[in-house]
């Protein structure tokens, strides 16, 4: 069979599981905090000795989607007003405790709830530097760039930056909460800032994200188109070809 049939096959499963992200990307180009998945691609490797056969060689001449990995790019900070919105400048996740376990989030549209503690807009408590909630007491409150949070003048907690090694794939849980690999510990981060009364948007940009769906798009009908011609090809070979031998 020829090699082109699995060519544009490996094209066409790539582009729709790109098509996928790129869709993903643009539907949550508008969430606070909001991390963009970048495909990235591998060679199909069948082994330390994969390039000593035909077979090996012939496999590895080809590209497959390895999957969608965080990009970790700074998304725009945007103004609110609200001094218990937070946003991280630089490198670094907010910590949550939700009824799943400990999660991670860019997402610092945060407020005061009815017990007094600091919580998400989906009422998550907001983790300190050691892992504990943090309590907000009435008051006037100011957050510093190291995240100390004051109240009236006074020190209350520091809201915690955790990031992690920089091979560390976080996984996506719903649209801007990830967890961490199981066994991983959570650092704090030296790379960050606190910016009180702003969010950070998505880092993903609108217009970009369309153009990239619109090229997906095309690819994938592209690597249609092609799979059509082989598969018409291989047709015509076994109609006309095969009963002369």
């Amino acid at each position: 069979m020829d090699s082109g049939y699995y060519a544009a096959l490996t094209g066409l499963i790539a582009r729709t599981q790109a098509l996928d992200t790129a869709a993903a990307n643009l539907a949550n180009a508008q969430t606070p905090g909001y991390r963009a998945e970048r495909e990235y691609f591998r060679s199909v490797v069948l082994g330390p000795d994969g390039n000593d056969s035909q077979l090996g060689q012939t496999v590895n001449n080809y590209g497959l989607l390895g999957g969608d990995r965080l990009s970790m790019a700074q998304g725009a900070l945007q103004q609110t007003g609200n001094p218990l919105d937070l946003a991280i400048q630089g490198e670094g996740f907010f910590e949550v405790a939700t009824a799943a376990g400990t999660r991670f989030t860019r997402d610092g549209s945060f407020h005061r709830s009815q017990g007094g503690m600091l919580v998400t807009s989906e009422g998550q408590q907001v983790l300190s530097t050691t892992g504990k909630p943090i309590a907000i007491p009435p008051g006037e409150v100011s957050v510093g760039a190291d995240g100390v949070v004051s109240v009236a003048g006074g020190a209350v907690a520091t809201v915690g930056v955790f990031t992690f090694a920089a091979s560390t794939q976080l996984t996506p849980e719903g649209a801007n909460r990830y967890e961490a690999p199981q066994g991983v510990e959570a650092v704090l981060s030296k790379n960050a800032s606190v910016r009180q009364g702003n969010i950070e948007n998505a880092n993903q940009d609108v217009i970009q994200g369309t153009l990239d769906l619109i090229m997906m798009q095309r690819q994938a009908e592209m690597m249609q188109k092609a799979l059509t011609v082989f598969h018409t090809e291989f047709n015509k070979i076994a109609t006309e070809e095969l009963p002369r031998v």
